[in-house]
């Protein structure tokens, strides 16, 4: 049995995300010491770097949760799991493709630079107008 501080070591998972997903349910109730303290056994410490590694692929909490739900029945079909990789892979697309964009755009914008003064700066310009960018590459607030 691994304490919450040793499950978090073996798993590279911090404490506070340790308990937020026990929180909302991606980590079963931990059994408990005489004095309360957590204690992990070794499917739960399996089920944390499940998570993790999913969350590394940028998985979101939703689509694990399912994901999860499907591992816990390991004589069902993975039609279900296929579907929601593909739907992270379009994802992850979508993104690779807005950052090529913005990649594009601050090159673009740099090179268009004539190093003069702020009064002539392409950058200040280009933000302050996103009418003057090549293409639209506008998305959520500082979202990426």
């Amino acid at each position: 049995m691994l304490s919450i501080g040793q499950l978090s070591e073996a798993t590279g998972v911090k404490v506070p995300t340790i308990r937020y997903y026990e929180q909302i349910g991606l980590l079963p109730e931990p059994d408990r010491t005489g004095g309360n303290r957590r204690l992990y056994g070794e499917a739960t410490r399996k089920r944390l770097a499940f998570v993790r590694h999913a969350r590394d692929l940028g998985f979101p909490l939703e689509s694990i949760r399912e994901l999860l739900r499907m591992s816990d029945d390991p004589e069902r079909s993975c039609v279900a799991a296929d579907d929601i990789a593909r739907r992270q892979l379009r994802a992850v697309k979508a993104r690779i493709a807005r950052l090529i964009a913005l990649r594009d755009e601050l090159e673009r914008m740099l090179e268009m630079c004539s190093r003069g003064t702020i009064a002539e700066c392409r950058v200040i310009e280009t933000l302050g107008d996103h009418a003057l960018c090549a293409e639209d590459h506008a998305g959520g607030e500082g979202e990426v």
